[in-house]
């Protein structure tokens, strides 16, 4: 069983904010073998989404940040969407990109959302209303595309 905790930069424990770090780093940098500085001083303007597995000694296994418009893009956007690779296969990547835009809607309204997306997971986007909106390009060496889901 999953359950969720959303909660702004500032309301994150030290306990909270290093189990993000640690899965962002395990996956984004580690197994995607993938040299870059997560850190981009963006988290503290973003509402963080944290899903915790109680079947997996409350183990953080999914997670996202959300941003108002104005601050990754123009409109409300979603990123850094990560699960571990304990928790794949479960449905958990679904459930969470679900959540995070209930979380845009419940803070923002209704409102168009972007994210940009591994290409890789474009078809996975596009089944959460998600459109391709730019061309490839690259980002930290892997390709990248923009999306929009519309309201």
């Amino acid at each position: 069983m999953i359950h969720w905790i959303t909660k702004t930069f500032e309301a994150l424990t030290t306990q909270e904010l290093y189990a993000v770090l640690r899965l962002r780093s395990e996956v984004f940098v580690v197994e995607q073998n993938c040299v870059f500085q997560d850190m981009d001083n963006a988290d503290q303007l973003a509402v963080h989404i944290m899903g915790f597995d109680d079947e997996l000694d409350n183990e953080l296994v999914a997670y996202t940040r959300v941003f108002g418009p104005g601050i990754k893009f123009d409109m409300c956007s979603i990123g850094r969407v990560v699960t571990s690779p304990r928790a794949r296969r479960s449905g958990f990547g679904k459930k969470l990109m679900e959540h995070s835009i209930a979380v845009v809607e419940e803070r923002f309204g209704k409102v168009p959302i972007k994210i940009g997306a591994q290409q890789y997971l474009e078809k996975f986007y596009a089944s959460l209303g998600f459109k391709q909106s730019s061309e490839m390009y690259l980002e930290d060496n892997i390709p990248h595309i923009e999306m929009i889901r519309e309201v």
